[in-house]
This record gives C-alpha cells, sequence and structure tokens, in this order.
C-alpha cells in the first residue's frame, strides 16, 4: 500500500521505512523506464529545487539538475561562495528564505547538523546530498542497483571494505531495513560509530538481517558484492598519506576478488583512485557494476523529489 509521502525531508536513511525505501525505488524503476523509452514525466512541473554544495561534484549535482529537468522542475545551484553557510547567515535563516522561494532543497554540507537544522526550519522538503555522517542518495542508489543486477536484495551478501565512513554507515543502516546481509571491513580505528551500528542492528532485528563486522580484509568469502570507496574523504586530505599505509591491506584488487567468488559484483561510489583502494583491472573488468550505480543516482533521486517535493 502505498503512502504519501509529500513534505517529508531525507535527512537519514532512518527517517524512511522498508516500505518507504520500497516505494522510491519502484518509482525509480519506472522513472528509469520512461526515461529510456523518451516518455515525458514532467511530474514537478514549475517547480523550483535549491542546490547548497558547500562540496565539489560531479554525479551529485548533474543527476539532480538533469532529473529536476527531465521532472519539468528548474535546479538553481548555490556554490560554496553563494551562501557561505553558517557563516555569512546562520542555517536556520537560511532555511527560512530558500523554504518561501522555493519547492524543495538539497544540501551537500560538511556538517550533518546543518542538513538538520535546514529541515528543522526550511518548512518545505530537505533532501540530504552528502554529509560528514550519512550519504542517504548514494546507499538508495547502491541497493537499488543491487536490485537490478540480482532481481532481489532479501539475503543478498554485501561485504564494504575501507573506511567506516559516510557511505559505509548509509549502506549499513539501509541494508538492515530491506533484508540485506552487510560485512563491514574496516582497518582498526576506522570502524563505523558505535551508534549507528546500535540503530542497525535495531532494524536488523526486525527484517533478519545479518551484520558482521571485522578487521580483517580476508573475510570476504561467499560475497556477492564488494563495495569500496576512496581511503580519505574530502576534508581529511592531510591524512591521505598516513591513511593510503593503513589500508594498502584492504584494496580492492584481482586477489580479493577471486577470494570472494568470481561472480562477486564490484561497486564504487566515486570518485576513484585507481590504484590505490582499487585496481584498474577491477574497476574495468567484467564484474564492475560501478557505472551502472553512478547511473542510478538520477534516477533514484529523481523518484525521491517526486514523492517528497
Amino acid at each position: 500500500m502505498e503512502v504519501s509521502m509529500k513534505g517529508r525531508s531525507l535527512v537519514s536513511i532512518a527517517d524512511f521505512t522498508t516500505e518507504e525505501i520500497w516505494q522510491v525505488w519502484t518509482l525509480a524503476a519506472e522513472l528509469k523506464r520512461k526515461q529510456k523509452m523518451g516518455e515525458p514525466h514532467r511530474i514537478l512541473e514549475g517547480k523550483q529545487l535549491a542546490m547548497i554544495f558547500q562540496k565539489p561534484s560531479l554525479r551529485t549535482q548533474v543527476s539532480l539538475e538533469t532529473g529536476m529537468s527531465q521532472l519539468g522542475g528548474h535546479a538553481l545551484y548555490l556554490g560554496p561562495d553563494h551562501i557561505v553557510l553558517g557563516e555569512r547567515e546562520s542555517v536556520p535563516d537560511v532555511a527560512r528564505v530558500l523554504g518561501r522561494m522555493v519547492d524543495g532543497i538539497t544540501a551537500r554540507v560538511f556538517a550533518h547538523k546543518d542538513v538538520e537544522e535546514l529541515a528543522e526550519h526550511a518548512g518545505v522538503p530537505v533532501i540530504n546530498s552528502l554529509s560528514d555522517e550519512e550519504h542517504p542518495c548514494q546507499s538508495l542508489g547502491d541497493l537499488f542497483t543491487i536490485y537490478e543486477k540480482c532481481g532481489r536484495v532479501e539475503g543478498i551478501n554485501l561485504t564494504y571494505i575501507g573506511d567506516g565512513n559516510n557511505v559505509a554507515v548509509a549502506l549499513l543502516l539501509n541494508a538492515a531495513k530491506v533484508g540485506m546481509n552487510i560485512t563491514i571491513i574496516n582497518p582498526q580505528g576506522h570502524e563505523v560509530k558505535p551508534k549507528y551500528v546500535q540503530k542497525a542492528r535495531e532494524d536488523a532485528a526486525r527484517t533478519g538481517t545479518k551484520l558482521s563486522f571485522s578487521n580483517d580484509p580476508a573475510d570476504v568469502k561467499g560475497s556477492d558484492v564488494i563495495y569500496t570507496d576512496t581511503w580519505a574523504s574530502m576534508g581529511q586530505e592531510a591524512e591521505a598519506a598516513h591513511r593510503a599505509r593503513t589500508f594498502a591491506p584492504f584494496q580492492v584488487n584481482r586477489e580479493l576478488l577471486q577470494r570472494a567468488g568470481e561472480n562477486a559484483l564490484v561497486m564504487h561510489c566515486l570518485p576513484a583512485h585507481r590504484g590505490q583502494e582499487i585496481t584498474y583491472d577491477v574497476m574495468d573488468g567484467p564484474n564492475s557494476i560501478v557505472f551502472d550505480e553512478a547511473e542510478n543516482r538520477l534516477h533514484v533521486q529523481k523518484a525521491l523529489m517526486a514523492l517528497l517535493i
């Protein structure tokens, strides 16, 4: 049974129920079909989207602007120099002003608290397009891609290997809500924060999801999907050299893929540092679905905007 999601915000995957996640994916599949067939789907005719960006982007900016255009609306890019969020004006003030002029807001920011404050004060839907704590749009696109490739999400074994960052958090929370088993493998000291593990355990108890955590890169056997991300996220550039040494044993390469299983799919949220967290031959190999995953950001975010705005 469909439920109305109009006026809702997406700050965290924790905001959505299992049924609402499936509602996003169902619409994403339909909008993808229409886009491929050239069928118009101007669901948001005349609607305006403000895009607050503190960080550079390829996939997020292009998918949101293109998606909003395909839906019949208009997206307004507000880069780091346009607002200087929280400095030139307070976050609540920015939210209140934008909320009187646009129909929805997306925010790609450093501090997760900024997304929370935007959602609290804007009076229009706010979509977290990335924060230092979580990347919900990415995980929705990722698991939708796995569903497309595997025909199901329940019981699929997803292994994330790398830093316990915002992408890992979103994957963990999302998998726990839809019954996708997930193993998180990190170097010691780079694990997912305990508060997110606890939240995932609560949902996993309801859905039957198996959650596993390890510091050993050998623990990839039996994976249906191997997922990795950059070792140093934006804002961690000063740690890059140290992280390169720490994470070297966690590289997704041919040896690791053979250990996982010859049919294991490979994912990366991009941008990739080829030769570091993932090798060229794996990134461009037959197991890679990295660019299908990138494309699906467009379709899933269109579904989100259509449902929320």
